[in-house]
């Protein structure tokens, strides 16, 4: 099988149900950011200052971002194919594993600026990708069908590398870059 397809050489792609659009639509930049924030995760799981924990974690969370992805690929008035679907459990997941961290790290006094450490960096990225991901996708909502979980989820994701980022920081003695406004 070939990658290429040259099907999308004039500017449209299909959706899984067939429906063909412009690759600017919205529901592909939506799954596109998915992508996008599923490769910082990826980058965040090589860092070496990372535990074996938070590893499965984040590989777990990629697995979650290939869900979405597929629904948010999936054209909902005429798709009849069988994709995953995400679950309340896989936002407790991410609650939970929030609530671990955040008993592990001192209590947040200030805005942290991002940075700290490669990882740190990344987590702060991948964050910041996560939140256009999750504005794009309401936006989508407004329009066309879209999980609530999805919606959810993402924000739950956003907020969990925020604390993952401060966990880093913790289990390798760095300091928190703390914004301090001038006054």
């Amino acid at each position: 099988m070939k990658i290429y397809t040259k099907t999308g050489d004039k500017g449209f792609t299909s959706l899984i149900g067939g429906t063909r659009v412009h690759k600017y639509h919205l529901r592909i930049e939506c799954y596109g950011t998915i992508d996008e924030l599923n490769s910082y995760v990826g980058m965040i799981r090589d860092m070496e200052d990372i535990s074996e924990h938070q590893k499965n974690i984040l590989k777990e969370i990629q697995d979650r971002l290939f869900t979405i992805g597929s629904s948010l690929a999936s054209d909902p008035e005429k798709s009849k194919m069988k994709i995953p679907d995400l679950h309340d459990t896989d936002i407790q997941f991410l609650e939970k594993e929030m609530d671990l961290m955040n008993d592990q790290i001192p209590e947040l006094r200030h805005f942290v600026l991002p940075g700290g450490s490669m990882a740190v960096s990344f987590c702060h990225i991948a964050r910041c990708v996560c939140r256009r991901s999750e504005r794009l996708t309401v936006h989508l909502s407004e329009e066309s069908y879209v999980d609530d979980k999805i919606i959810v989820y993402l924000n739950r994701l956003s907020d969990f590398l925020f604390v993952l980022a401060r966990k880093i920081c913790s289990d390798n003695n760095l300091p928190e870059n703390q914004w301090i406004p001038r006054m």
